[in-house]
């Protein structure tokens, strides 16, 4: 695939430049479209927020240097669980005082501010676009379709030619229609806002049609689009594409959100390809890419027509964030079409879908069982961080073939996968390279997990380290705010010599060289949810310009648990099992158990029961040295965990699966707990629903990564 070049007749055209030389360049936003939830200024000059879709709210700005943005929020307490902002490898901590965060921003950049754990279906987030400066901004006239600051209430319909242009502050109530045409150029900071007639309760969205999308093509040819956004707010697929080639979408911020919270795919493509996707920022309420080689519905009919190839697809150095579903999908069962040469890379996934629709959610999917056929073929994935995400690979092909798939240099540096990977079928040639999950380097389809199922050929795994591995450690294991503390990348290992070590300790702050010191400023971590934990990020590059990242928290405290001091005890916990369908953790106690004795570990499966119960442990926990200790709790229904009597992880509300997947998502719960060694009292409750496999306990503390926790760190009183 060649990159998009554009055609000699716009070569020679003249347009007039508009250069600004502030720091910040504000776009007015009408009335009708402004939040009335956040408010901003931006180096103390009053800028406008635009909402968007659902609870989705955008900041967009021109930015040529260094500036201070302040976002006020509803309420003085709307941040006191705490703030987050992504991509975390950007290292920003906003300064909060009430309702106001402020912090400063030196490049362009595209963000999500939530707060912690709030972004899937209903979140309230707020995205901010910090743009490079506009270059070659057009003046009316002169050819051009201009479309300057206001209100537009019209469908676009393009014509072969056409150079449009929509200046920062037009609104454009409507669809982009690129039907049959060839050399479209449009570009600007315009929005184009779509909100169409589709039932929010069904599923219609994915009609080819003019003016039910965004922004959709219809064999369109030599199509650039760069620097405007797409706010989509019904249950439609927002940029939909229909056998088109050679297109460029550069820096395009495209939003949706609808009440189905289904059905809302980022983009789509038809049949077709040759398309570069470049610094592009999404937000959906499904797939974020889709790849089809047609849509004609869902009917049996439907399905069985065979559609035309996708091929040729770059997506690089891109912001993905959606409310459900995967991130890349190819296929759907029963249909039939060929795929290949697709690369997604230099990109940062901050938010998955979770739960499943058929198969579990993930990274990248194609699901063609039952009945599905085609080949798809060279697909590449790297250089990827994932923050909020699922699963990492979904490849199930029972009918031929899915052949050379490679994912190198895959960063889930904070936590595990929800659920299994699966390779299953007519699958071979897959090919795993460095892969950093949760702080250990993947080596086996165990340590990820990964499954194989009928017939498909075994991957092949290229552990960490054999290029170049970041590693760090962190002296000493109690760390008091403003008391010095050294990280030393001394273990970092490569074949050639490591030329820089970059550093990011989540406080904002940032250092160079292989040993360093910091001091964290205060125990309030990097999210200010009080928890103590600073995510701190290394990044080591080699004398060949290959990188490798490492995440170790540091956790803060200004004070350590004391344990208690027992006697009597042997190995184990006290448990007791309850029968029957339960909703929240509690009312069950004042039944009688069904089973109760003494365990080794947690295993929520031991009554060989697979749902319809409840269960508590309760007994000691053995914490082998003083320091900061994260406990990862996952569930599909209701858990919490205690130590010392105090609540340190609990599971989030349930979210149920779809498309008639039994059961609710798995969801993660993070604790923070600082620990002097020795037995704490321990209780663990959970109920079990539909779906009981998922449940997990996981701990990390000072000198070992995430890791179950073994049955020989439970101890219980003597009966």
């Amino acid at each position: 695939m060649h990159p998009f070049k554009p055609a000699r007749w716009l070569l020679g055209f003249c347009l007039l430049a508009a250069r600004v030389s502030a720091t910040v360049t504000i776009f007015p936003v009408p009335p009708e479209t402004q939040s009335k939830v956040f408010t901003a200024t931006i180096d103390g000059r009053p800028a406008a927020v635009t909402h968007a879709a659902m609870a989705y709210h955008c900041l967009s700005f021109d930015l040529a240097g260094a500036a201070e943005i302040s976002i006020a929020a509803p309420s003085d307490d709307y941040w006191a669980s705490g703030i987050e902002v992504q991509p975390w490898r950007l290292n920003i901590r906003p300064k909060v005082t009430g309702r106001v965060a402020t912090f400063s921003l030196s490049q362009p950049a595209k963000l999500s501010i939530t707060r912690p754990g709030d972004h899937l279906a209903g979140a309230e987030m707020l995205f901010i676009f910090a743009n490079a400066p506009e270059r070659d901004v057009p003046r009316r006239g002169a050819g051009i379709r201009y479309y300057g600051p206001g209100v537009y209430r019209e469908n676009i319909d393009a014509r072969s030619g056409d150079i449009i242009y929509l200046a920062g502050g037009a609104v454009v109530f409507g669809s982009l229609n690129l039907w049959g045409v060839d050399h479209v150029k449009v570009f600007g900071r315009g929005t184009i806002v779509y909100d169409g007639p589709q039932n929010p309760a069904d599923d219609n969205g994915w009609m080819h049609r003019r003016n039910w999308h965004a922004i959709v093509m219809d064999n369109a040819h030599h199509i650039e689009i760069g620097g405007i956004a797409c706010i989509v707010r019904s249950r439609t697929w927002m940029i939909q594409m229909l056998n088109s080639r050679n297109v460029v979408f550069d820096d395009v911020k495209v939003i949706g959100g609808c009440p189905g919270n289904a059905n809302q795919d980022g983009m789509d493509w038809l049949g077709g390809g040759d398309t570069l996707v470049r610094d592009c920022f999404f937000r959906a309420s499904d797939d974020i890419f889709a790849l089809q080689g047609n849509w004609l519905g869902y009917g049996e009919e439907a399905l069985r027509t065979p559609g035309q190839d996708v091929t040729n697809i770059r997506i690089e150095k891109c912001v993905l964030s959606t409310s459900i579903s995967n991130i890349v999908r190819v296929n759907w069962p029963g249909k039939t079409f060929n795929s290949g040469n697709f690369v997604l890379r230099d990109s940062d996934v901050i938010h998955m879908g979770y739960g499943a629709c058929g198969v579990p959610f993930a990274l990248f999917e194609i699901w063609a069982d039952p009945g599905g056929r085609g080949r798809h073929a060279g697909y590449t994935f790297e250089n990827l961080f994932l923050e909020d995400w699922y699963s990492l690979v979904q490849l199930r092909q029972p009918l031929p073939a899915i052949r050379d798939v490679t994912l190198r240099n895959i960063w889930a540096l904070e936590r595990p996968s929800m659920e299994a990977s699966v390779l299953k079928g007519d699958v071979s040639e897959v090919r795993l390279e460095n892969l950093s999950i949760a702080g250990a380097v993947v080596k086996s389809g165990e340590d990820l997990p990964l499954a194989i199922e009928s017939g498909a050929q075994a991957a092949r795994f290229a552990a960490g380290g054999s290029i170049l591995s970041a590693r760090f450690t962190v002296t000493p294991s109690v760390i008091a705010p403003n008391e010095p503390v050294t990280f030393d990348a001394g273990p970092s290992v490569s074949r050639t010599r490591i030329a820089s070590y970059e550093w990011m300790f989540g406080d904002g702050a940032r250092a160079t060289g292989a040993r360093v010191q910091h001091s964290f400023p205060d125990a309030e971590g990097t999210l200010r949810d009080g928890s103590g934990r600073f995510r701190v990020l290394l990044k080591v590059t080699d004398a060949g310009g290959n990188a490798d990242w490492a995440c170790h928290s540091a956790i803060v405290s200004r004070s350590l648990q004391a344990a208690a001091s027992p006697s009597g005890l042997e190995t184990g916990l006290a448990y007791r099992y309850y029968e029957g369908s339960f909703d929240q953790l509690r009312g069950f106690d004042s039944l009688p158990p069904a089973a109760s004795g003494a365990a080794r570990g947690l295993n929520p499966l031991m009554s060989g029961r697979p749902n319809g119960f409840a269960l508590v442990y309760e007994g000691f926990l053995d914490v082998p040295a003083d320091g900061g200790y994260i406990f990862l709790l996952m569930s599909r229904d209701r858990a919490r965990v205690e130590i010392d009597s105090q609540t340190v992880a609990a599971s989030p509300t349930p979210v149920p699966q779809v498309c008639g997947s039994v059961g609710n998502a798995v969801q993660a719960a993070l604790g923070v707990w600082s620990l002097k060694a020795g037995k704490h009292p321990f209780r663990l409750a959970t109920i079990q629903g539909k779906v009981s496999d998922g449940f997990a306990l996981k701990w990390q503390g000072p000198g070992f990564p995430m890791q179950d926790i073994p049955g020989s760190a439970f101890f219980r009183g003597r009966p």
